[in-house]
């Protein structure tokens, strides 16, 4: 599946796919496919029907309309537009070279997005559509348009809705913050821009890996989480143009805000390891980090009597720096108990240089470490997998700064992904060097424009990037956003707290919280360091709850946030703090 090229969050296309191809793109998330190509085109192809098959056996949607090479008819085009608004999202689409698939999506849109971005977004996907500009721009010249150029893309003059606050991302820092701002303040009008329908409890992906949890306790409708009020934008977002107080979506429409939350997760990057995503889901390759492989996880640990299983962790920053090794201890715990952990070489091969960041944890997590006779490898960062025939290649960096590539053969191989910014942040106005949102630590205002904030996971703040986090970081963006509409200095502020539940055995937890600086911050008066029953009941049965019906509805129990004094500034007023150029 390395010819699979995204045009958009809702769709990708790719050349002809093979009945064994179904299954991996089912693992890849999507839910529904569109094949364009006849039946009989090409020698060697699969039928439809089988494509079909194979598709129902997955679990997916599967739509066929046909179309002759070089003849798209505007009933095709029709019948494509019509599957896009039916099927479940996202939706992956292909014929002999993609091209028709391409070709079909671009006119669907035609009526609403300029030419000019159809041509780029098929040409960064490797589809040349030049010929086709002709009827595009018919299609386009046909539909009133109030488009205009602008330095960050096409956008109306006005933009289509204006909010008082934008927020960009339903997820845990989205609907938390939307919840603690009406909390606060009810008459506010505000925005949730998010496409995906499902909302994932993602801290409890490790317990389902772990044999612990089902996975349908972790995941809840979109319109569940929403808080009630709020204006729910099912689309992506494009990019952003501070200087216009505007959200650009994909399909071209602007959104305006007063005030702009930034909080869409960060991206899991599959593509820069090598080969997995071919054989992601079977060979005896699996992450927790992907809903639909975590139960697979827990197949492969429990099938596995003798060999090696391999546990990576790529670079940081990454989602809970803690699950990579929480697999591990889960892993061991069982082939323990089961009484073939001595059969089993157990390797942790870390792209760091530190067992766990904070210090104070690494000697009772070295002690279980020990236990079960797991290999720790340091500095050693996963660069390719050959899932048939089973063999991981990895970077380790040598004391001496030198770089050796070492190929090891695994039964079983546990593999979290590198992460970043998404590519939409990444390439915007907004981020820093690194990619993130550029925020301030403590505000977690955006240090070039003062009415735009972030939380969660794509912030520059260096803290861990937990849930946790999160639940003590919505009521200070609440509170500061705020405060910035009525004209005021942000007064909230972040200790950098995050909190990760490590797993160590199934019974047992060490409830890591720390701050800035590897402080240590414990909820409650006791050693945080020393694996507990209670930690492990509070992650198995009271954090879920918590996290649904608590902290995503604004019931900020110990997380009340840090207010400073009041420090007036009579030269600062609402119109200058809700200046984008306005520089903290």
């Amino acid at each position: 599946m390395e010819n699979l090229r995204r045009l958009t969050p809702f769709l990708s296309v790719a050349p002809q796919i093979s009945e064994a191809d179904v299954a991996t793109l089912a693992a890849r998330g999507y839910h529904s496919i569109i094949n364009n190509r006849p039946d009989n085109e090409g020698d060697g192809q699969p039928l439809g029907a089988a494509i079909a098959a194979a598709a129902k056996a997955s679990g997916m949607d599967y739509r066929h309309i046909p179309v002759v090479s070089g003849k798209v008819t505007e009933a095709d085009v029709a019948a494509f537009r019509a599957a896009m608004a039916e099927l479940k999202g996202p939706v992956f689409a292909y014929c002999r070279t993609g091209t028709r698939s391409t070709t079909l999506w671009a006119l669907s849109e035609a009526a609403r997005l300029d030419p000019a971005v159809l041509v780029g977004v098929a040409a960064d996907a490797g589809y040349d559509l030049n010929p086709l500009r002709p009827r595009l721009e018919a299609e386009w010249s046909a539909t009133p348009s109030q488009m205009t150029a602008s330095g960050t893309g096409t956008v109306p003059a006005k933009p289509a809705k204006n909010f008082d606050i934008v927020i960009v991302g339903g997820g845990a820092a989205g609907c938390s913050v939307a919840s603690s701002i009406l909390k606060r303040r009810p008459a506010l009008k505000l925005a949730i821009i998010e496409p995906k329908e499902i909302h994932y409890y993602q801290p409890g992906w490790t317990l389902v890996g772990g044999g612990v949890f089902d996975r349908r306790k972790t995941t809840r409708p979109m319109s569940d989480c929403i808080p009630a009020g709020v204006d729910w934008i099912k689309a992506a977002v494009a990019t952003f143009d501070p200087s216009r107080h505007a959200v650009l979506l994909e399909d071209g429409t602007p959104i305006g805000y007063s005030a702009l939350i930034v909080a869409p997760g960060l991206e899991l990057r599959w593509d820069l390891i090598d080969g997995l995503k071919d054989t992601l889901g079977k060979n005896g390759v699996t992450s927790n980090y992907m809903l639909d492989l975590a139960p697979y996880t827990w197949e492969l640990v429990q099938g596995l009597n003798g060999g090696t299983a391999l546990f990576t962790q790529p670079p940081m920053p990454i989602k809970c720096a803690g699950a990579p090794q929480k697999a591990m201890y889960l892993s061991a715990n069982h082939w323990e108990a089961k009484g073939c952990l001595k059969n089993i070489t157990v390797e942790f091969n870390n792209a760091g240089g530190v067992l766990f960041g904070v210090k104070d944890y690494v000697p009772p997590l070295m002690k279980y470490v020990e236990r079960y006779g797991a290999k720790l490898v340091f500095n050693s960062n996963l660069k390719s997998i050959d899932g048939p025939n089973k063999q991981a290649t990895f970077e380790i960096k040598k004391d001496d700064g030198s770089v050796e590539r070492v190929t090891k053969s695994f039964d079983m191989i546990h593999v979290v992904p590198p992460q970043t910014a998404p590519a939409f942040i990444r390439q915007s106005p907004l981020a820093d060097g690194a990619g993130w949102v550029d925020v301030d630590s403590e505000t977690l205002r955006h240090k070039s424009f003062g009415n735009i904030f972030a939380l969660g996971d794509v912030g520059s703040t260096p803290n861990a990037k937990t849930a946790a986090a999160v639940r003590k970081q919505a009521p200070i963006v609440a509170e500061n956003v705020i405060a910035i509409l009525d004209g005021k200095n942000p007064r909230a502020i972040y200790d950098g707290y995050g909190s990760c539940p490590l797993t160590v055995e199934r019974g047992k937890v060490i409830l890591a919280e720390f701050g800035y600086g590897g402080k240590l911050l414990p909820t409650f008066p006791w050693d945080s360091t020393k694996p507990r029953w209670s930690a492990w009941f509070a992650k198995v049965s009271v954090l879920p709850w918590l996290y649904f019906d608590a902290m995503l509805k604004a019931r900020e129990w110990l997380a009340s946030p840090t207010i400073l004094p009041h420090q007036p500034q009579p030269h600062e007023s609402a119109a200058a703090c809700a200046d984008p150029t306005q520089r903290k």
